[in-house]
């Protein structure tokens, strides 16, 4: 697997989120790239992640996060755990799908100041868009290093 250093630009603050985004986005599916489903459902560390429930998850934080409380729009969650029919290319589709619909909706905000429209339990702070699009690139640069680590288990193979 080919390490791939993240992009290096010089936009405005949107852009470089986005870019490192989907830069992440990348990343972690190019931890699953190879694998079979069997692969994807072993868990090779202590806490019980596996490479499916990572990305599986990842899509419904970006629901959750940008379709939901910030678009205020209706999104389509998956659970706390893959089904057992689940199949790491419907999990990765279904990804692919939700950075459109979520990259669609950060484009059509006016400003990162433009805040959530459902910001989530009544005990949360409000938000504004550049927090949530930190927090992702954040949340999934976490879990592409948790992926990382995963793989290499898994098979030995390493590499952004």
């Amino acid at each position: 697997m080919a390490d791939q250093k993240p992009p290096r630009l010089a936009g405005g603050e949107r852009e470089t989120l986005q870019a490192l985004l989907h830069y992440q986005r990348d990343s972690l599916v190019r931890k699953v790239t190879g694998l079979d489903d069997q692969a994807t459902r072993q868990s090779p560390v202590g806490s019980g992640t596996t490479l499916l429930w990572l990305v599986e998850h990842m899509a419904a934080a970006e629901s959750t996060r940008i379709l939901q409380r910030f678009g205020g729009l209706e999104a389509d969650l998956a659970g706390d755990a893959p089904a057992p029919d689940h199949t790491l290319r419907d999990a990765v589709a279904a990804y692919r799908r939700t950075w459109l619909q979520v990259d669609a909706v950060v484009a059509s905000a006016t400003s990162l100041d433009e805040g959530c429209r459902h910001p989530g339990s009544g005990s949360d702070p409000p938000v504004n868009l550049r927090w949530v699009l930190t927090h992702l690139l954040e949340e999934t640069a976490r879990h592409a290093g948790h992926a990382d680590i995963i793989r290499e288990l898994i098979d030995g193979h390493t590499g952004r």
